[in-house]
């Protein structure tokens, strides 16, 4: 969910890139508009105005694409907080003040749909010529950029041995103590989970069977100790062992294990979601826009945001540049790949409202 992208993969790889980055940068301190200014320089066709999600994602984005883009091409770049809903409405008003937006691609999907985005030009960006990128990411009307995706966590001390699935998360018998699963007041249910639990393969969960899908929870409901809606809460419950195994998102866990925690994390199973550029309809500037998402799809761009935040590449060719030790935390490295899938974002943008609505009664029932 848009409103919780910084909860979500808000913690950097090391507190030390996130001190330099802030450090180098000065990014993450607002102006009274809302703005988070990468350099006081520049102006008109050499500066870019970008939204996305402020914190120590912009700070990451800045140190490894930002900074170096405007010192290659003298483009400076300047970063705004904007929700899609406020966008859409300067898109409406045949306003938009912003040139280009890192946002997920279910938002996009949305904005598509109310014709709120330019198509993307395919024949602009070198960088995504021949070089492997998931179909998934590259759509008509926004271009994927990082990955990040929901892993099941568990305690190593509480379970006599490690589940491998999700069919395991779901058998309390071998697999007993108390667990916690993400509400669809955060996120996206994890229906996806559910089915795959009941033994749907991962190749075939779309168009979800949500009758299925609501079956299977209501099996494992009783073991459920809390619904999480906050995305620091499932690590918090982890932490404290007051469940044995949850849902979270994927750079959580890393965050337990380095402070010591008896925690492992299981990719079998990871729903990916991604992060992209989709540019306004009628925005001005688009020629720098197109630079930037050009710049950022370089192999050795992606690799440098990837050690800077857990979000996986979407460029295959940056992954040789990233350590076994690197890869093991990303949900694009070649080996997660083939354990995971991509969230089908025009299923849940058509039926979203409907499973979230039918989530709440089953949650209330």
């Amino acid at each position: 969910m848009e409103g919780n992208l910084i909860g979500r993969r808000s913690v950097l790889r090391t507190a030390g890139a996130l001190a330099a980055a802030s450090a180098l940068t000065g990014c993450g301190t607002l102006t009274g508009s809302g703005e988070s200014r990468t350099s006081s320089s520049g102006g008109g066709k050499k500066r870019l105005i970008v939204s996305n999600s402020g914190g120590a994602y912009n700070d990451a984005l800045t140190k490894a694409i930002y900074e170096p883009f405007a010192k290659e091409t003298g483009i400076t770049v300047t970063t705004v907080n904007y929700q899609s809903a406020q966008v859409i409405a300067q898109v409406k008003q045949g306003r938009p003040q912003v040139h280009l937006m890192d946002n997920g691609l279910l938002i996009f999907q949305k904005m598509a749909r109310l014709d709120c985005l330019e198509p993307v030009d395919y024949d602009r960006l070198k960088s995504a010529k021949g070089a492997g990128i998931g179909e998934a990411q590259l759509t008509e009307h926004a271009v994927g950029k990082n990955v990040w995706a929901s892993v099941m966590a568990y305690r190593t001390d509480s379970l006599k041995r490690a589940p491998k699935d999700w069919a395991d998360f779901w058998n309390t018998d071998s697999f007993s103590g108390p667990r916690s699963l993400q509400s669809a007041e955060v996120d996206l249910p994890e229906l996806e989970f559910a089915l795959l639990a009941d033994g749907v393969p991962l190749d075939k969960l779309y168009p979800l069977d949500v009758d299925r899908a609501f079956a299977s929870m209501s099996r494992i409901r009783g073991e459920v100790k809390k619904f999480w809606n906050t995305g620091a809460l499932p690590a918090v419950l982890l932490g404290r062992k007051e469940v044995v195994a949850t849902s979270l998102w994927c750079g959580r866990a890393d965050e337990l294990i380095k402070q010591g925690m008896p925690v492992a994390y299981q990719w079998n199973g990871a729903r990916r979601m991604t992060n992209g550029w989709g540019i306004p309809k009628g925005a001005d500037n688009t020629d720098a826009a197109y630079k930037l998402i050009d710049f950022s799809l370089r192999p050795e761009v992606q690799a440098a945001f990837a050690k800077l935040y857990p979000g996986g590449p979407v460029v295959p060719g940056a992954t040789k540049l990233l350590s076994d030790d690197e890869l093991a935390t990303l949900p694009t490295s070649p080996k997660n790949l083939k354990t995971g899938f991509d969230a089908d974002v025009a299923w849940w943008d058509k039926n979203r409202d409907a499973v979230t609505k039918r989530w709440q009664e089953w949650a209330d029932a």
